[in-house]
């Protein structure tokens, strides 16, 4: 078995439409660079070897990732929403992650699997629920100039968000543990 990593940024920004593993590639740089990985990875498919694309939300865990650069500005009480807030972020909890890769090599599954909460939110929601688990308020709003000023093209990785599910996961049988935010960022942050 080949498990190959991928992004949920695969799908690009598409505001409000919820995507699964059917939709296609966004047609922008790093949406095709995804796409490429993933069709470079599925020439390792054969009879003896199956291909598992994974693409990965924002996975919350307690060292490194987001929260490991988010979390000193939110703990100053410096930290808030991203450019308009609105963008959705799909995220999934490190355990979940974990869990979900074992499931995927005890089970005959191939393609691609969105590595996500059944619950993305608006980078907003998760602004606030990152400060209300570090008991600090959320209110301090990074422009969405200051961004694209700071990442360049980079931004609308940033500025962009995916509402993706993980169709194909639960639809197989897969349970998730952590479907709460506020929950799931109480947990990686005690």
């Amino acid at each position: 078995m080949l498990i190959s990593g991928s992004a949920a940024g695969y799908y690009g920004d598409l505001g409000e439409v919820v995507v699964t593993e059917e939709e296609p590639p966004h047609n922008e740089f790093t949406h095709k660079l995804c796409a490429r990985w993933e069709q470079i990875a599925c020439e390792a498919q054969s009879d003896r070897t199956r291909v598992c694309l994974l693409r990965t939300g924002v996975v919350l865990a307690p060292r490194g990732g987001i929260l490991a650069k988010m979390t000193p500005a939110f703990k100053l009480g410096l930290g808030g929403p991203i450019g308009s807030g609105r963008q959705y972020l799909a995220w999934i909890h490190i355990d979940d992650m974990v869990n979900g890769i074992l499931w995927l090599l005890d089970n005959d599954l191939r393609g691609p699997f969105n590595m996500v909460s059944p619950y993305p939110v608006r980078n907003e929601q998760f602004a606030h629920a990152l400060g209300h688990a570090l008991n600090r308020p959320a209110i301090f709003r990074v422009p969405a100039a200051a961004i694209r000023l700071l990442m360049g093209e980079s931004s609308v990785l940033v500025l962009g968000g995916q509402r993706a599910l993980p169709k194909r996961l639960e639809a197989a049988g897969f349970g998730f543990r952590w479907y709460d935010l506020e929950e799931a960022l109480a947990n990686v942050l005690r």
